[in-house]
């Protein structure tokens, strides 16, 4: 008999976000390999697929320099806890478990062997303020992943405990291209940045590249704060278009049909699946040398890295690589290459064997209070 995983997500599987993207990723790799794996988590409309238990809509909450959909209300709890009880899962897998809302419920409540996966990486406030507690809640969980050393060291010195490092994954073959045309052959080369739009993820630097690259044009996804403010100064361009919010549909396009992903980050990233992506669709990657990007992509050998917050190496990064075809090509085959050696199949195989673990030891491990 299969094992029945539940998977649940603090933020909100409507909306944009690495964890998100993971959490309905890794779900659908595990069924794949036979497992019956159900994702849970706060939905703002329909839930995204048919695998998905939604427990309600979220609320905006600070977090690392952004905003977090999540959903500590009580009805939300609530579901959670009939979800918990009607499905009868083998065992819980929680991804950042110490978000407010169903993370935390499903520990308190703990019906079923745990596994555990922290994302976020640069420091984090309420484990500060509230270590005693989180420590507490840390503790109920039996075995812990961090997505990369950054995130395993900040999980370790708040939390204590030990942790396993598993890499984010990439469904590498969603991206892969069939035959697809960049958009250089159209005679205008094209950039491409998809991210939120606040400080830390650098689009004002980009925006200030650009200016230097009058033969480019620069596709801009998604949306945030500083949106308005960065049209605004950008006003009059033509050739920057901005998307707004895209489907994953299009931005799967738009990334094969680009000529450079760029990711300027200024910091807290933890990890760079956005780059794998790229990468698995066959396109050019230039991004900001951060401890989380740089375990991802290798300077010089899959992509291009330059110091965060830079105009001037940017431009100049942007130019080179978009006036050398034949140094494109070789980023491209060595990105497919890396984007494979992460993919989602490889991920669910690590989880899928610390589950079956856990299930085994189930008789001798501490549940339900």
């Amino acid at each position: 008999m299969s094992l029945r995983v539940g998977i649940i997500c603090p933020y909100s599987l409507t909306m944009p976000g690495g964890v998100q993207g993971q959490v309905l990723a890794l779900a659908r790799a595990l069924r794949a390999s036979g497992c019956n794996a159900r994702v849970l988590g706060p939905c703002d409309g329909p839930p995204p697929d048919s695998g998905v238990t939604p427990l309600g809509n979220s609320l905006p909450a600070v977090a690392n320099g952004s905003v977090a959909p999540v959903a500590p209300d009580p009805a939300a709890q609530l579901r959670m806890m009939r979800a918990l009880r009607d499905e009868e899962f083998d065992v819980l897998h929680l991804h950042e478990p110490l978000a407010p809302g169903p993370t935390m419920t499903a520990l308190l409540l703990r019906p079923a062997p745990m596994v555990a996966t922290y994302h976020a990486a640069g420091g984090s406030k309420a484990y500060d303020y509230l270590k005693p507690g989180v420590r507490w809640m840390a503790g109920r969980i039996h075995r812990n992943f961090a997505v990369s050393e950054d995130a395993r060291r900040m999980a370790s010195e708040a939390l204590g405990g030990t942790y396993e490092v598993a890499f984010n994954g990439v469904e590498v073959s969603r991206f892969t291209p069939p035959l697809a045309s960049k958009s250089s052959s159209t005679g205008q080369p094209t950039v491409f940045f998809l991210g939120r739009h606040e400080p830390r993820k650098g689009l004002a630097v980009l925006l200030r590249a650009m200016e230097r690259l009058p033969e480019a044009r620069l596709w801009v996804g998604s949306d945030g704060p500083e949106t308005e403010a960065l049209r605004r100064d950008s006003a009059g361009n033509p050739r920057i278009e901005w998307l707004g919010r895209i489907t994953e549909t299009e931005k799967i396009r738009r990334l094969r049909e680009a000529d450079v992903f760029c990711a300027p980050s200024l910091r807290g990233e933890s990890f760079g699946v956005v780059l794998l992506e790229a990468m698995a669709a066959g396109t050019a990657v230039i991004a900001s040398d951060l401890p989380g990007y740089a375990r991802v992509a290798r300077d010089g050998l899959d992509a291009v890295l330059v110091p965060p917050g830079d105009v001037v190496v940017l431009a100049d990064a942007l130019a080179t690589l978009l006036a050398s075809p034949n140094r494109m090509v070789e980023l491209q085959a060595a990105g497919r290459d890396r984007a494979e050696s992460f993919s989602m199949r490889r991920l669910a195989d690590v989880y899928h064997a610390a589950y079956e673990e856990l299930v085994a030891q189930r008789g001798s491990l501490p549940l339900s209070g």
